[in-house]
């Protein structure tokens, strides 16, 4: 009697310019809900204050992302301000067949790559509130140096112009409100027919 419910992973995809707070609300949601896993990608940027590797990024070397990229190892990679990035192929697909939704915090370049290449997946374009408002938060997070932050700047110009390509949209203005939409449309796509599969059992 009752009902056999079997759930799917999700791959959920966050992405957005440098500075939209992206990273804020990919905390908050991990915080919140236990479903989700991280998946840490690699970067050949050096760490920044307060970085750990192993839980905000994994951080190699040249030589490593080279092996790496022989070996195809990467779902998506990409070169973004400088730096190389990447995804793990390996570590994607063992979290997804054990059943855990998978919360990739990726650029607008990696994000486009992988939404190219897979079809099961869950888009959200993180926005700010405004350019000038974009260049205040690089600013205050104190990361960066001016030619740098400019350099995102006219990056995120160009970034916003690929959001149709993107299933969501939030505007991160107001921060509880930003994530009261991100909580929205991460139940709504736990209960998609293609994750979420009800079973009715006989009386």
């Amino acid at each position: 009697m009752g009902v056999v419910i079997k759930q799917l992973g999700m791959l959920l995809i966050i992405s957005g310019p440098s500075g939209t707070g992206k990273g804020t609300l990919v905390r908050k949601l991990m915080d919140s809900d236990p479903s989700f896993a991280f998946s840490c990608s690699v970067t050949t940027r050096a760490a920044r204050p307060g970085e750990i590797d192993g839980v905000h990024y994994h951080f190699i070397d040249d030589a490593e992302y080279d092996r790496m990229l022989v070996e195809d190892a990467f779902l998506e990679h990409a070169t973004v301000h400088g730096h190389r990035y990447g995804t793990p192929k390996k570590q994607v697909d063992t979290l997804l067949k054990s059943g855990k939704n998978v919360l990739l915090d990726i650029d607008p370049q990696g994000a486009l790559s992988l939404m190219c290449r897979l079809k099961d997946y869950v888009s959200v374009f993180i926005l700010p509130p405004s350019f000038s408002a974009l260049r205040v938060r690089l600013h205050t997070r104190n990361t960066d140096d001016p030619v740098e932050i400019e350099r995102r700047l006219r990056n995120a110009r160009l970034e916003v112009l690929n959001i149709a390509r993107y299933q969501y949209a939030v505007i991160n203005d107001d921060l509880d409100l930003a994530f009261s939409q991100l909580q929205s449309i991460v139940n709504a796509e736990k209960q998609r027919t293609t994750r979420f599969i009800p079973t009715i059992m006989e009386d």
